[in-house]
């Protein structure tokens, strides 16, 4: 029922991707509604809460720092006036030490809003970039991430980069300027594939009457 759905998986690491668009807009809305969720919980990992607390409660600081990365690259590819209210839910359904599961939410974010009617001036791709012995590694283990000099987040478009987040310790520009270079090249791949899924499966983009902006 999802406008568009994909599950990425790594290894034993597993991530559901849907989103949600509405077909008709809220009166008065001047502002883009674009909700990003990104859900981990015990059961992913084979574990249930015993004890006094059977329920797990409000997303941790962590799940809301990454819904807002997958959220920061996606939000200015939307089209100016598109005003309908927009739900992006990333959802962890299994996890394995194998694959960083932050960083298939944003792939799938992005591939599924290219296969959905939604509009968006996608692909875009995301990942992380450390530096271990000397050389940059792509989304690193977690156990390589003890190794690493530093810990960079690169989102990009297959002809520009969006966001880079990341902390590093006395680091030259130039070594940080290449771990950028360094992931765009990769992303450029994965935006090449998400072509390739949205003309096999994509579905063709809906037609919306864009807001006028309010100039008063």
């Amino acid at each position: 029922q999802a406008d568009g759905s994909v599950l990425v998986t790594s290894g034993k690491t597993q991530v559901l991707v849907t989103v949600c668009s509405a077909m008709e807009q809220k009166p008065g809305q001047d502002f883009f509604p674009l909700l990003v969720e990104y859900i981990e919980k015990f059961y992913s990992a084979g574990k249930f809460l015993g004890g006094f607390m059977k329920r797990e409660a409000r997303p941790t600081t962590a799940e809301t720092l990454n819904a807002r990365l997958i959220d920061r690259p996606l939000r200015p590819l939307f089209p100016e006036g598109y005003m309908f209210e927009t739900v992006v839910n990333c959802t962890v359904v299994s996890y394995g030490e194998d694959g960083d599961p932050e960083v298939l939410a944003g792939l799938g974010a992005s591939a599924a809003l290219c296969i959905s009617d939604i509009p968006f001036a996608g692909p875009i791709g995301s990942c992380k970039v450390g530096k271990i012995d000397g050389n940059l590694v792509i989304n690193p283990s977690f156990e390589e991430w003890d190794q690493s000099e530093f810990e960079i987040t690169v989102s990009a478009s297959k002809d520009a980069i969006l966001m880079v987040e990341g902390e590093a310790n006395q680091h030259s520009e130039k070594d940080i300027l290449e771990a950028i270079l360094f992931a765009h090249e990769n992303i450029k791949d994965f935006c090449n594939l998400v072509d390739t899924m949205v003309s096999e499966v994509g579905k063709e983009k809906r037609i919306f009457i864009p807001v006028d902006q309010n100039k008063t």
